[in-house]
This record gives structure tokens, C-alpha cells and sequence, in this order.
């Protein structure tokens, strides 16, 4: 039995992934994040809406995306807002 997700690539399912936390955030608080880009290593986001410039930003960074997103991927160090 072959596994839908291997259709797509890490990168495929990261990005969607992150557009899964972008409509969440986007519901429930205003806001978004958007994929910037990926090293292997390093994974940089970009908050917007009512998330940029919010003194809790970093703990929606921190705390939340890299801590949902590292459970899928733990090869990620560190998740960055740019």
C-alpha cells in the first residue's frame, strides 16, 4: 500500500503545514505566518496581520510554530521571524 504523503516532498509538506498554522492563527487571532524560506537547519517565517509587531510575537514563534512544526520535523534548529 503505497502512503499518500509520499507524493509530495519535506518541502511540500512543510509549506503545507505551515499554511495549516497560518489558517489557525489567521481564525482565531488575525494574524498569519508565511514560509520565507528553509535551509535544511533553519526554517524563517514572517508574522503578519494582527501578529506584526504584537509583543507576543515571539512566543507565537517560539512557543508555538517551532514547537508544532519541530514535532514533524526535528531536523529544524531554529524557527525565525523575519
Amino acid at each position: 500500500m503505497n502512503d499518500p504523503a509520499s507524493k509530495f516532498t519535506p518541502m511540500d509538506q512543510l509549506k503545507g503545514l505551515i499554511e495549516q498554522l497560518s489558517a489557525y492563527i489567521n481564525l482565531y487571532h488575525g494574524g498569519s505566518v508565511e514560509l520565507i524560506s528553509f535551509d535544511g537547519k533553519v526554517l524563517k517565517v514572517h508574522l503578519g496581520g494582527a501578529c506584526e509587531g504584537c509583543p507576543l510575537s515571539p512566543s507565537t514563534i517560539h512557543g508555538w510554530v517551532e514547537g508544532t512544526v519541530r514535532q514533524f520535523f526535528p531536523e529544524i534548529e531554529s524557527v525565525e521571524d523575519i
